[in-house]
């Protein structure tokens, strides 16, 4: 069967997904940090509460994360601008959940050539205005096995 929109390689965008929150939970093991997956929480904006399951999460350290493996549209390095529609419901949530919690966006590396810069980086610059206050925007390198926090002016 034909399917255009899994990534080349894979079983499946659900396995694709699933690996990178592994690989996520790995990471930040490796950084003292025990995270479990399917975090519920309730969040909501005033008084109405619903549970949303976060990709990871601790609720002892009250540490929620999301993960997004998402790259440039192939062959063109073109815009994944539905993929971008889930990093900005990604920031709702964060918007909706508890400010006591750390929020953090965990994010596959993936440069672009032709645009000379990741897919985070284009997130920022582009959406900035909806990156709440206090979400940090990780971004894994899967070369090095390895993840920088990514350092952004909201207010330029």
């Amino acid at each position: 069967m034909d399917k255009p929109h899994q990534r080349i390689g894979a079983t499946s965008n659900a396995h694709v997904g699933r690996d990178f929150e592994l690989a996520a939970q790995k990471f930040f093991a490796s950084e003292g940090l025990a995270l479990e997956l399917n975090i519920k929480i309730p969040v909501g904006i005033g008084e109405i509460m619903k549970d949303h399951a976060f990709d990871l999460g601790c609720l002892k350290e009250k540490v929620l994360i999301e993960c997004k493996s998402h790259k440039w549209t192939a062959p063109n390095d073109n815009v994944p601008s539905a993929k971008l529609t889930v990093w900005n419901e990604a920031m709702y949530y964060f918007l909706a959940t508890p400010t006591s919690y750390r929020k953090i966006m965990f994010v596959l590396r993936d440069y672009s050539e032709k645009r000379k810069e990741t897919l985070a980086e284009y997130y920022i610059r582009t959406y900035s205005h909806l990156i709440p206050e206090g979400v940090e925007l990780w971004e894994y390198d899967e070369s090095t096995i390895s993840a920088v926090q990514l350092a952004f002016n909201k207010f330029s």
